[in-house]
């Protein structure tokens, strides 16, 4: 039995060998043939510049179904004399990606193209140049998510349906802690607490706007995927507004639970 699986194991690596200049060997391709070979980077870099920064954003080219639990996410710590609010630039209490009380297709979020995004200013003096900053986001995110929100530094717009419009717009201190509650001079429809439930996209695709940026002075970041942001502001800043909704108000976080195996 052993030489024969010695005579095998030589016949094989033979074939191998004698193959291998075959199966390595180049060949020209028609444009006609090229036409219909379609590949993509993993990582993409770009650079760009906006009104006095530079920017050097890496993407990771992927589609990626998230199912994750976080708690107690606390961003930003330390002392802001104008609205102190609950210590932190963001402050969530929950956030739940995906949700097992649902449809299959429920419990994971769909994320595209998410990236990294660095800062510089005063690139061309290697005397004064340094990193402003950076951000976090993702060219797609769609999906369902359990959140409680005590406090977001940030620019947010979620439409609440007939409970109303929660639009950071509307704060007077331009979305520094806030927890929704202030709203100039008028009330606000919904507060942060009271969501506990957002969707991420609609019927026309994905939330295209979603990024988390940390900078040492407020600046405007390029757009991406055509979708212009508001400024973000120093510290820490979460940024939301395109196509984002609150099913309902006023209800628990969905469950996440690990789906059973089998």
């Amino acid at each position: 039995m052993s030489q024969r699986l010695a005579l095998a194991a030589s016949l094989a690596a033979a074939l191998l060998c004698a193959s291998a200049p075959v199966c390595a060997q180049g060949m020209r391709l028609a444009d006609t043939e090229l036409s219909d070979v379609w590949g993509q980077a993993l990582l993409n870099l770009t650079n760009t510049s906006l009104n006095g920064y530079d920017f050097t954003r890496i993407t990771l080219g992927a589609d990626i179904q998230l199912s994750a639990n976080y708690s107690n996410v606390r961003l930003g710590e330390y002392s802001y004399s104008a609205r102190n609010a609950t210590g932190a630039d963001i402050d969530i209490g929950t956030l739940r990606f995906g949700r097992s009380d649902g449809s299959e297709a429920q419990r994971t979020v769909s994320i595209t193209d998410p990236y990294f995004e660095f800062v510089y200013k005063n690139t061309g003096n290697a005397a004064t140049r340094e990193v402003v900053g950076m951000r976090l986001g993702f060219g797609g995110i769609q999906g369902d998510l359990g959140v409680q929100l005590n406090a977001i530094s940030g620019s947010l717009l979620i439409n609440a349906g007939a409970n109303g419009i929660i639009d950071s717009h509307n704060d007077t201190l331009s979305g520094k802690r806030w927890d929704g509650s202030a709203c100039g001079s008028s009330s606000c429809a919904v507060t942060l607490s009271q969501l506990g439930n957002l969707v991420a996209g609609d019927a026309n695709g994905p939330s295209r706007d979603f990024f988390i940026s940390v900078l040492k002075q407020g600046l405007q970041f390029p757009a991406i995927n055509g979708v212009v942001t508001d400024k973000a502001l120093d510290g820490f800043w979460l940024n939301w507004r395109d196509r984002v909704s609150a099913p309902s108000i006023n209800l628990p976080p969905p469950p996440n639970a690990a789906k059973p195996p089998g």
